[in-house]
């Protein structure tokens, strides 16, 4: 037997425990702040008030985040391309930041079970005869261009025959001609929709219904080997739902029917 071998059985037989690594988890509670990556570009999810002050849902999570851990929250502001660039270079310890859970990211970062859903929704001009994604055939209807709503609503357009599809610039461009009544429907996250509702800068739109495109899950991430802090998002993600907190933040700032985070068939 080689000599470490004798060591460790040793110290097995004598009942000396040795000293367990600490991770990330012990070392956010050891210093007493918990440091989230979030977007703060990206209402309601993420931006500033008129004071300058981060708000928004991911804001609002990593709080409570926070407050579970009994640490304080630091809001590290960061745009869309640096999210896994802030944790792998020791600037954050969580994203907190809308982030899809595509299996090219878990290649590099630890991802946790979902913890938001941005589901489609179908925005529409009053008086336009939209009432459902169904009943937007036949009509006028855009979106961003290049977006995945954008691609989707596009090729729909096409499989119906009938209709036609504009692309715009922004967000923004899409809702304004809406507004104006270039075009009777658009399809955009549920987020967006609810948002630009709620703005009153467009007058005469409504949310009325879900387009049947898919769900884009969206999960917390964490430094990928840091099991004991991933199983906490985990766990805590489960009590935001179970608590009904989850549906609070939504309601709160997005509004609406809340989404399902669960994939039926594979986990519940």
């Amino acid at each position: 037997m080689k000599t470490s071998t004798l060591a460790f059985t040793f110290l097995a037989a004598s009942g000396l425990a040795l000293p367990a690594a600490a991770d990330a988890l012990d070392d956010i509670i050891s210093s007493g702040e918990l440091r989230c990556a979030v977007v703060l570009d990206f209402p309601p999810m993420g931006s500033r008030d008129e004071n300058n002050n981060p708000i928004g849902f991911d804001v609002d999570y990593c709080n409570d985040l926070a407050a579970a851990l009994g640490v304080e929250a630091e809001i590290v502001e960061t745009p869309f391309p640096e999210r896994i660039p802030a944790l792998m270079s020791g600037r954050v310890d969580v994203g907190v930041a809308s982030t899809s859970d595509t299996l090219e990211r878990a290649k590099t970062v630890g991802m946790s079970i979902p913890y938001f859903a941005f589901e489609m929704a179908v925005t529409a001009r009053d008086g336009s005869g939209v009432t459902s994604f169904d009943t937007m055939k036949g009509k006028t209807v855009g979106a961003t261009a290049g977006t995945y709503e954008a691609i989707a609503l596009q090729e729909q357009v096409d499989a119906w025959g009938e209709g036609s599809f504009r692309p715009y610039q922004t967000q923004a461009d899409v809702f304004l001609a809406l507004a104006q009544g270039q075009i009777d429907a658009t399809v955009s996250t549920s987020t967006v929709a609810q948002a630009n509702v709620k703005s009153g800068n467009f007058e005469g739109i409504s949310v009325v219904g879900m387009a049947p495109f898919d769900t884009d899950y969206v999960s917390l991430f964490a430094m990928r080997e840091e099991y004991g802090l991933i199983n906490y998002l985990n766990l805590f993600i489960n009590q935001q739902v179970r608590t009904g907190r989850y549906a609070e933040l939504y309601e709160k700032w997005v509004g609406g029917e809340v989404p399902d985070l669960t994939v039926g068939s594979v986990y519940r």
